[in-house]
């Protein structure tokens, strides 16, 4: 058994987001194997033990940023719908995405979470709802793609049992029966779930929302979850065209609605809650359940922006989420830190939402969302060295005196290193783990040959009496 690699990263600023929220102007970390083993002021002093000294002079120390929503398959269709509200691009992107397999997802998820990691991302999760029959293994695939590139990763088995002929939004061709869901999320969570404190891999449980599921799946999903300790996602009060459904359909707002199947609590979060009044809010944050902020891709699809300051004020859950590369092309996670912070302050002014409040929201509140804030999310003794040193002594960042600021406000900053478990997976600004330019043409490619599918499907349905 070979010597466990001892890292120091030295002589940078370190904003630990530990309980404390401690940050030393100079300071340096040590990383033992997958763990940190030490953080302090000033600059390390040598100990003779042959440690690797990473000169980290001009940088800001972070945890890495975690992503608390994501579907990493629409990166294969990407820029497509782009003036829709959220019902409209559903309507078009559904039939397009009914001809995926495990080769378009496993394409589109490496290159997605590639560029994750380029934004300072450490840890996602993925919402997967869409199955076709002919599909191949396509969770699998996005799993392989994660272990690939080497972030630590929560995929959810999603579901969609609700087509259009039975009043849902998606077509009948994308969604499957209750026993289908229910017998092949057991044997996801079965055969990928790891709840070990030094996992990379965990199972979710992610009905995709309520206009495109039954009741009885969501009760359903809700007792598989619990039966197997694993949490709970959806989508939820994203739009108003959401809000009136669920008032014509169910005679509830849609929280109420998940409320009265049992959904609620602290093993639960839900993805954008825009749309909650007080009374909501206060119900979120009674049952601890989590809400994963969206807020570029809420802003392209013109859905809104979350209360987040109302949110945080009642104690819930509040964590970062990209969303779908194909309602925020950028996909980037710490732009979201930014526009969570601007978009704030729109609406509430300028006290609703602070530098350093947006980057607890990109790390350990999103670690604290997706249940992992045991052992990621802040820079502590003991915790998973899953760390993001970003370089902020170049030209865009000169002269900003505050370098949380600096990473926060100002444009996306070099990424000098990016470590997940101790291992590095970006360095100096480019993928350690795989080659960029290999992703990007294997994505393209895979775009094409789902947008080739979709036209023989659309004509050949065209033709048919």
């Amino acid at each position: 058994m070979g010597a466990v690699r001892r890292l120091v990263l030295d002589g940078c600023t370190v904003a630990t987001m530990d309980p404390h929220r401690t940050e030393h102007a100079v300071g340096h970390m040590v990383v033992e194997g997958s763990r940190i083993a030490a953080v302090g002021p000033g600059r390390w002093v040598d100990d003779g033990s042959g440690a690797e000294v990473h000169d980290a002079t001009g940088c800001l120390l972070t945890p890495g940023l975690v992503n608390t929503h994501h579907h990493l398959y629409q990166w294969a269709t990407r820029g497509l719908a782009v003036d829709s509200t959220l019902f409209g691009w559903l309507t078009e992107l559904y039939p397009v995405w009914g001809g995926i397999d495990e080769d378009v997802v496993g394409a589109a998820a490496a290159a997605g979470l590639g560029w994750l990691a380029r934004t300072g991302c450490t840890t996602s999760m993925d919402h997967h709802y869409v199955f076709p029959t002919h599909g191949g293994d396509v969770l699998g695939a996005e799993i392989e793609a994660a272990r690939r590139i080497g972030l630590r990763f929560l995929a959810t088995r999603g579901s969609m049992d609700l087509g259009r002929s039975k009043g849902g939004l998606p077509p009948d061709h994308v969604v499957e029966d209750l026993d289908t869901i229910l017998t092949a999320t057991g044997a996801a969570i079965d055969t990928h779930h790891d709840p070990s404190p030094d996992s990379m891999l965990r199972i979710g449980v992610a009905p995709c929302s309520p206009f495109s599921v039954t009741a009885d799946l969501l009760r359903e999903s809700a007792a598989l979850a619990r039966d197997r300790g694993v949490r709970l996602h959806t989508h939820l009060a994203e739009t108003t065209d959401e809000e009136q459904y669920c008032a014509e359909r169910f005679g509830l707002s849609p929280l109420a609605y998940l409320e009265s199947l049992g959904w609620l609590g602290g093993d639960v979060w839900l993805a954008h809650g825009i749309h909650f009044d007080d009374a909501a809010i206060g119900v979120l944050g009674a049952t601890r359940t989590g809400v994963a902020h969206c807020p570029s891709s809420n802003a392209r699809l013109g859905a809104g922006i979350a209360r987040t300051r109302d949110l945080r004020d009642a104690g819930v859950p509040v964590g970062l989420g990209v969303d779908g590369a194909a309602s925020n092309e950028a996909s980037s996670l710490v732009e979201e830190a930014r526009h969570a912070l601007l978009f704030a302050r729109a609406r509430g002014g300028p006290e609703a939402l602070g530098v350093r409040d947006a980057l607890e929201l990109a790390t350990i509140g999103g670690a604290r969302v997706l249940g992992w804030d045991d052992q990621i999310g802040s820079l502590e003794v003991g915790k998973q060295a899953d760390v993001a040193l970003w370089r902020l002594d170049g030209l865009g960042h000169a002269g900003v005196v505050d370098p949380v600021a600096a990473l926060v406000l100002g444009s996306q900053p070099p990424l000098e290193l990016l470590l997940v478990g101790g291992r590095p997976v970006v360095e100096r600004d480019r993928l350690a783990t795989a080659d960029e330019e290999s992703l990007a043409a294997q994505a393209v490619s895979a775009g094409e040959r789902l947008l080739d599918r979709h036209r023989e499907r659309a004509g050949y349905i065209s033709a048919t009496p």
